[in-house]
């Protein structure tokens, strides 16, 4: 009981960790308990999240790695969950994705962006769910790193999954994949920071230690998403970055769900 009272108030904006048999849950409205795993990819800096229903082990992964699926595999056995959905954010070129192979392995469905063009057994649109148990997560199109880039929202808008969208304290490239820093910016502006200040924040990357943010963080501290449209678009023209490495294997893999042995 001690550890459940210095759990639960440690927790942020009301919401609570608790123990249960899959491990640590958090307490969501309705007596609903989420699971929540943030899993990180280090070549990559990329993050991944396992999200259950503690209640009836329905899970759903965002942006698994094609490398750390027997990680992924291992936990899902461990927890007792029954993965429904493998999703990506978008269609990523600095890595390969992990859904085709846990659709293999698990016979779950894969889904992205509609616009993203890559191929999944659900091909999502604005206001779409993916249903896991008691829970939902809501599709919102956030485009501009790619033009096929969506947000995942949980049902309540406590959390928010907003892949190279939105990072901490920074966004995604828009120099490749038919970016558009305009389209970022206004993406940003007009459907996340539109979310409640507490909504959690969970990016795609991470470069420089942090793991999680909110709305109202963001809002005042981003230093690329504080500037006005004009600013943002001049500061993300001026960006010297590198090619991703993987970026003629990974995209073209990712166009086809991360299966690469196939036509």
């Amino acid at each position: 009981m001690a550890l459940l009272r210095r759990l639960r108030s440690a927790a942020v904006a009301s919401v609570a960790s608790v123990a249960t048999g899959r491990g640590l849950a958090t307490a969501a409205g309705g007596g609903r308990q989420l699971l929540l795993r943030q899993l990180f990819e280090a070549s990559s800096c990329t993050y991944t999240y396992l999200l259950a229903d503690a209640a009836t082990g329905d899970a759903v992964i965002i942006d698994p790695v094609l490398e750390m699926v027997p990680r992924d595999l291992q936990l899902l056995r461990e927890l007792g969950l029954t993965l429904r959905y493998a999703a990506n954010t978008h269609c990523h070129a600095d890595h390969v994705t992990g859904s085709g192979a846990l659709r293999r392995a698990l016979g779950c469905r894969s889904a992205i962006g509609r616009d993203s063009g890559a191929r999944a057994d659900l091909r999502l649109a604005e206001g779409d769910e993916l249903r896991f148990g008691a829970f939902a997560l809501r599709v919102v199109p956030t485009p501009g790193h790619t033009p096929g880039c969506v947000t995942f929202v949980l049902d309540d808008a406590s959390m928010a999954f907003t892949g190279d969208a939105l990072l901490v304290r920074g966004c995604g490239r828009t120099d490749f994949q038919q970016g558009c820093a305009r389209t970022l910016h206004r993406s940003v502006h007009e459907r996340i920071f539109s979310l409640p200040e507490s909504c959690r924040i969970y990016p795609g990357h991470d470069y420089r230690g942090h793991t999680m943010s909110t709305v109202g963080e963001e809002r005042r501290h981003n230093p690329r998403l504080t500037l006005g449209a004009d600013e943002f678009v001049a500061l993300m023209e001026r960006l010297q970055l590198p090619r991703p490495h993987l970026m003629d294997v990974a995209i073209p893999a990712n166009l086809r769900c991360g299966i690469q042995d196939e036509p």
